[in-house]
């Protein structure tokens, strides 16, 4: 077998037993061609074959990630964390479908990542970026509408700006819970606020576009999908316009609907069920957060801190 065809039945495998993401799926392609490019010019041989994968040395995973550090676009020590994550991968698949033990790769370990926290932001914050869309100049007032609802979601649902994309016509107006497919096809209930309804029904009440059930929910202003470059630019300027930091971005939104229900009593499970997460550790990061935003509040508030 070829090692094109190898890296093509591992992205298979990765999009439809895996079911992870297109987008995901997409990267570790990338990442895979990248890597397979590198160990071609780097023996000089003849065509690659799925079993010369086997003989793979820890030198060489080095050397590329070496030259991924080094290269036109240089990596973060994340991204080459995510790169050899990846190769790792692709490499177990081989162990498991083709036999191919690549043995050396157990002896490279990765880049050390420094763990990051979510950046919410704060209740005022998240009410402000909600009420300045209706503001928004450069918007008609049928737009205006649809940025507070997709960002109303956002907030009010806990969602990633893709599912709030995916909801079509047909799923307004909203029920009390929403049945949302988050990564690797995993689904989960969302409930639906109040104030999340009204502002799908106000910006419906306000689209100028003729909308079939299978339509999608938010329209461009051609008709078309709604992109989430749409989404990310809108709150770029709204945050300008309100000075809020770079970090307050449309999934900053997801952060503060987490953060704040902690804030307010919610259990770490029943977050990390609203939220879709696979493991409750990286629901658990948000209570870092809540723990941190404690000891600041402590700190300017207390007479003798």
């Amino acid at each position: 077998m070829s090692v094109d065809q190898a890296l093509a039945d591992w992205l298979a495998h990765l999009a439809h037993e895996r079911r992870l993401s297109p987008r995901t799926v997409e990267t570790y392609g990338h990442i895979g061609r990248l890597y397979l490019a590198f160990l071609q010019r780097h023996r000089g041989e003849g065509a690659l074959n799925a079993a010369d994968l086997g003989t793979v040395t820890a030198a060489e995973v080095r050397a590329h990630l070496a030259e991924r550090r080094g290269g036109e676009r240089p990596l973060n020590a994340r991204s080459l964390s995510q790169t050899l994550a990846a190769i790792r991968g692709f490499h177990a698949f081989l162990d498991r479908r083709l036999g191919v033990v690549a043995s050396q790769l157990a002896l490279v370990r990765g880049p050390r990542v420094k763990p990051t926290l979510p950046r919410p932001l704060n209740e005022d914050q998240a009410r402000g970026l909600l009420n300045e869309t209706e503001a928004d100049p450069d918007a008609e007032p049928w737009e205006a509408a649809r940025d507070r609802a997709v960002l109303t979601l956002l907030y009010g649902c806990g969602l990633r700006i893709s599912e709030a994309l995916s909801l079509t016509r047909a799923d307004a107006p909203l029920p009390e819970t929403l049945r949302i497919t988050g990564k690797g096809g995993k689904t989960r209930m969302a409930p639906v606020l109040p104030a999340v309804r009204a502002a799908v029904d106000a910006y419906l009440a306000a689209l100028p576009l003729v909308s079939t059930p299978n339509d999608p929910l938010f329209r461009a202003k051609r008709g078309g999908p709604l992109s989430p470059r749409h989404v990310q630019a809108a709150v770029q300027r709204l945050r300008g316009r309100l000075g809020l930091p770079p970090s307050a971005t449309p999934h900053a939104l997801r952060h503060s609907f987490a953060t704040h229900l902690l804030g307010a009593g919610a259990d770490l499970r029943s977050i990390q069920e609203l939220l879709g997460h696979a493991s409750l550790s990286t629901t658990q990061k948000y209570a870092a957060v809540d723990a941190a935003a404690l000891l600041r509040a402590y700190s300017n508030a207390h007479p003798r801190a």
